[in-house]
């Protein structure tokens, strides 16, 4: 079995209709606003397939609204599907969110000791591995400063060696690298190589299409909540822009007949 399988999953969310501001504005001036309050179901998320293997680092990319933070999510855990299947070989480990799991009064000494925990190390694994966490997120002579104090940079660096040190069967990581510097960033990508190397699975979501060419061996294009394309990173960049590109052309469209403002005179009302 491979240790991440999606089958067919879909993910929808309420929002409220799209409508012409103008006449939204008439029905609430009319107080006919009974169309205006309907929500509508947003597909985030619709018939996603795919698997990853063992030792497979598996590209996320796609145009901002794409859905692929939704879909980390529900392979998480964290959200779940409206339709489709998500198996798993083993718990997934998830840095998804910057700071996420940390709690802004307790100190990074207190936080590791908390997340590892969480995240399901032993308390004896984590006090043998507390020193390399500190050494590995430096943030030495932080670490009895209350992590609400952190940037963001330090957040990500305690969140990424935290997770990291668990030794995770599944990785997940969404953008959370890149507020890193460039040393730290490196750092990190060869650490999960390592974790490759000893037939973990990562799932890698990120704008940056040049890392995720030279670190996935295969990439997931999503458009509009649609695997666009799975296949090769030079093959899957190339969807990417297209897709970018489309999304660009659909939004200028959509509003290129809207009125705006300073084009308006409110006569009575």
């Amino acid at each position: 079995m491979h240790p991440i399988v999606i089958e067919n999953v879909s993910k929808a969310f309420r929002r409220r209709a799209m409508q012409n501001p103008l006449r939204a504005l008439a029905r609430r001036c009319r107080k006919r606003d009974a169309a205006a309050g309907r929500a509508e179901p947003f597909w985030a998320l619709r018939d996603v397939s795919f698997t990853a293997a063992a030792g497979e680092a598996l590209g996320i990319i796609g145009p901002n609204g794409a859905g692929k933070s939704t879909l980390l999510k529900i392979i998480a855990g964290i959200l779940r599907p409206q339709q489709g299947a998500v198996r798993l070989a083993s718990r997934a480990t998830a840095l998804i969110e910057l700071g996420a799991g940390f709690h802004g009064e307790l100190t990074g000494r207190e936080n590791i000791l908390l997340n590892a925990r969480i995240l399901g190390m032993s308390r004896r694994d984590t006090r043998r591995k507390f020193d390399d966490i500190v050494a590995f997120a430096e943030i030495g002579e932080f670490l009895d400063t209350p992590v609400k104090r952190y940037s963001n940079g330090m957040f990500a660096r305690l969140g990424f060696a935290i997770a990291i040190h668990v030794e995770p069967r599944i990785l997940l990581v969404d953008e959370v690298l890149s507020v890193g510097d460039r040393a730290f960033r490196a750092k990190c990508m060869e650490r999960m190589n390592e974790l490759l190397r000893a037939g973990a699975t990562v799932v890698f979501v990120s704008h940056d299409v040049d890392a995720v060419q030279r670190f996935c061996q295969r990439t997931l294009v999503l458009d509009a909540g649609r695997a666009a394309f799975l296949g090769p990173g030079a093959a899957a960049v190339r969807a990417y822009f297209d897709a970018c590109q489309a999304a660009g052309a659909s939004a200028a469209r959509r509003t290129a007949d809207l009125a705006t403002f300073d084009q308006v005179r409110v006569a009575e009302v």
